[in-house]
């Protein structure tokens, strides 16, 4: 990950839900369970290369070269990358086991 304020930020506002949770419940287990599920969405959003897995599939056992790596960068430049309209299946599937809990958890 190039750039760490993305990473930073998250890290603190982890921070203070884990405090507001902490605070408001008095139970440290809870605080806890926030703390693996907020690690768990930042590793599983802010951390991983999307580069390297916006490639081909068979692609992935192969480091991502200084030419894919130049030819990402003047796509994203001229405005033809592919980020705008890639599905992205982690953050589905984090979206789907977050929407799943709030229904359950209001029902």
């Amino acid at each position: 990950m190039a750039d760490d304020t993305a990473l930073r930020s998250a890290l603190v506002w982890l921070a203070v839900v884990m405090a507001v949770v902490g605070l408001g419940t008095h139970s440290f287990k809870k605080m806890f369970v926030t703390y693996v599920l907020g690690m768990l969405g930042i590793v599983g959003i802010l951390l991983p290369d999307w580069d390297y897995f916006d490639r081909d599939f068979s692609k992935w056992t192969t480091p991502v070269t200084g030419e894919e790596r130049a030819a990402i960068a003047s796509a994203r430049r001229s405005g033809l990358s592919r980020a705008s309209i890639r599905s992205e299946p982690a953050r589905s599937v984090l979206d789907e086991h977050r929407y799943f809990y709030i229904l359950k958890m209001a029902s």
